[in-house]
Order: structure tokens, then sequence, then C-alpha cells
């Protein structure tokens, strides 16, 4: 069964960090691009960031470069994001996606796309609040 598994949310103060895992299981995470997407209530989902499986190089949304930081361990089938500096409006349900298309790249238009992930988890909640 084809399942990928979020965790790692809660509450941070702003100006905290937060490390968010993605444990896939029922395939292997190596042959997935990945990406990461939140969603606050009332706004669309909208792409964080993600990771190509081909070169493993990093793309980031605008709001969050210089704060956060995407990873993956294929030896322990589980990707990362690392959060840190955060501020409230991070406030968000935080979900993971894996696709095998080649869609993660800082040139690629697919890569924040969310109909080009085919695998979604059930999501953590990020609250940012003092």
């Amino acid at each position: 069964q084809v399942q990928l598994v979020e965790s790692g949310g809660g509450l941070a103060q702003p100006g905290g960090s937060l490390r968010l895992s993605c444990k896939a299981s029922g395939f292997s995470l190596e042959h997935y691009d990945i990406g990461w997407f939140r969603q606050a209530p009332g706004k669309e989902r909208e792409g964080v960031s993600c990771i190509s499986k081909r070169t493993e190089d990093p793309n980031y949304g605008d709001s969050v470069k210089g704060r956060f930081a995407i990873s993956r361990d294929n030896a322990k089938n589980t990707a990362y994001l690392q959060m840190d500096n955060l501020k409230p409006e991070d406030t968000a349900v935080y979900y993971c996606a894996t696709t095998t298309n080649p869609v993660c790249g800082t040139s690629n238009h697919y890569s924040f796309k969310t109909f080009a992930y085919d695998h979604w988890g059930q999501g953590t909640q990020v609250t940012v609040s003092s």
C-alpha cells in the first residue's frame, strides 16, 4: 500500500524552528520527486519546496527562501523540511507529495502545481504563535 505520513508539526513561537518528516511506505522515494505544500484556512494549497530525484536540486517558494530547507534520506525512505525563523504566516497544514515525473526545478513550471503530484500525505498542522 502506497502511503506518505507526515509528522513533526506542532506549535512554535515566531523565530522558532520545526522539522517536518515525510515517511514513505509501499514504494521507494529515491525514484520520486518530492514536494512540500501547505494550506492555510481559506487559502489555496501552495507549494513550499521540492527536491528532484535526479539532481537533488531543491526549489523553494519565494515566501520561504532562506528560511526552509528540504532534504531527503533515501536509505530511510524519508524526506524532511527544516523550517527556521518561523513566522505567523507560516501557520498551515503541511503536506508532502510525490511524483515519478521530473517536475522539480528552478525553471520548471510544474514544481508547485498540485496536479503534477500523484501521492499525498494526510498533512501535519504547523501553528506559529506567541
